[in-house]
């Protein structure tokens, strides 16, 4: 297809169906890094029982513990790889970047899905996720220079929407098939996914130029602000109590609520379902008011657990809970996204990339510390404290970034009135 017109900045224009088929080939990139990152989850005792076997006939709650690092594995290599990979190749071309992301993933999904090793198979986790934040970063930009001025907002929802999507539809049925089958070939699903991904951004992205004058320097002026780190770490440290909820929620549904293992899908997709919501809510009240908004959602995480605790025995509480949980977590995510960008100056692009690197610090961090929990046997409902533990440390995270804010605002206008006083007197 070609272009039809150009606009008035000089980038050129695309047909509505030029537009349709590339946004939805980069949706659809999306939608499997949603089905890749949260799977495990699901199938985490089928993982720990194949992989572990001799820990597992000793002891479950130690085998699955051990097999959540490959949850952390897949956590610390969208950390490491979201920031480099979005500094260094800011100024390549956007559809190879794209392409050769997808095609690094489809490499390490594959493996992780016929290698025959608990170690390897956690080293191609880390490899696979390195591409993670690096393509919604640039997907975002593409989308945006597609939909052109005044719709860029929907394209870049559009994107992301495909990692929501994947919970409510990609990660229950791939689960499924998993728990039928066997989690390889879950892998293997997963790995065609992004081959067919691949070939649709090879078919429909348009070739576009990167961003001549980006260098690395100046994205990594960033982390010079104190005010990125504290949401850095609001997302690092906070967002992990969904997470130490998230991984384990297999073994939550099955040995706590009773439930059979059959029901986990249905769990993971009242979560998903609930992630979508919040994710359109917290990307609405962004807009509106992003501190306030941030607080609430963070109270009613909080809220949340605690319910989690006292009634996850009961069906009804547990399944309350977890939408409830899916829907305030996943809010939190656009408020830091467009709390980064308020903060992070010129480095626009690495600001995307460590929204995913702080999440996902938050996705190996609760897994970690609910398997150090369940490895000292406090049992199942252990990582629920750990969740209300991390959440109220994220808290106390958001509470400081904004007092010190409102310091400095402080301190800043009472020398700009001083400087205005002396001024006079001269």
């Amino acid at each position: 297809m070609s272009t039809t017109s150009s606009s008035a900045q000089g980038t050129p224009a695309f047909s509505p169906a030029r537009v349709r088929l590339a946004l939805l080939a980069l949706t659809l990139g999306g939608f499997g890094i949603g089905c890749t990152e949260f799977v495990a989850m699901g199938l985490l005792p089928n993982l720990a029982q194949d992989l572990l076997p001799a820990l597992y006939s000793v002891s479950s709650e130690q085998a699955n513990a051990q097999a959540g690092l490959l949850i952390t594995a897949y956590a610390a290599g969208v950390v490491v790889g979201a920031p480099t990979i979005a500094a260094v190749a800011a100024r390549w071309p956007r559809k190879i970047v794209l392409m050769c992301l997808l095609g690094m993933i489809i490499i390490g999904t594959v493996a992780s899905a016929v290698l025959p090793s608990f170690g390897l198979i956690v080293l191609a986790r880390f490899i696979s996720a390195l591409p993670h934040g690096a393509y919604f970063g640039i997907a975002a930009l593409v989308a945006a220079t597609l939909m052109g001025p005044g719709k860029r907002g929907r394209g870049v929802a559009l994107v992301l929407a495909g990692l929501t999507v994947a919970n409510v539809v990609g990660v229950p049925l791939i689960t499924y098939i998993g728990q039928t089958t066997s989690w390889r070939v879950s892998y293997l699903v997963v790995a065609g996914i992004f081959v067919l991904a691949l070939i649709a951004v090879l078919l429909t992205v348009p070739n576009l130029p990167g961003d001549p004058s980006a260098t690395m320097r100046q994205e990594l002026k960033a982390f010079r602000r104190p005010q990125v780190w504290f949401a850095v770490g609001m997302g690092a440290i906070g967002f992990g109590g969904f997470f130490s909820i998230y991984t384990y929620v297999s073994p939550i549904v099955t040995s706590i609520t009773g439930l059979p293992v059959g029901i986990v899908p249905i769990a993971l997709i009242v979560i998903g379902i609930g992630m979508t919501i919040g994710n359109l809510l917290g990307g609405w009240l962004a807009d509106r008011n992003l501190k306030r908004s941030m607080l609430g959602f963070y109270g009613m995480v909080l809220l949340t657990l605690i319910e989690l605790l006292l009634f996850a025995s009961n069906p009804v509480g547990l399944f309350v809970g977890l939408f409830v949980l899916g829907i305030s977590a996943s809010a939190i995510s656009p408020l830091i996204q467009t709390r980064l960008m308020d903060v992070a100056g010129d480095s626009q692009s690495i600001a995307a990339a460590l929204n995913h690197s702080a999440l996902n610090f938050g996705n190996a961090l609760g897994p970690l510390l609910g398997g150090i929990v369940l490895t000292m046997g406090f049992g199942y409902v252990a990582p629920i404290w750990v969740g209300i533990l991390l959440t109220v440390l994220g808290i106390l995270i958001a509470v400081t970034s904004f007092s010190v804010e409102r310091r400095d605002r402080r301190r800043g206008a009472v020398a700009v009135g001083a400087q205005a006083m002396q001024s006079e007197l001269v």
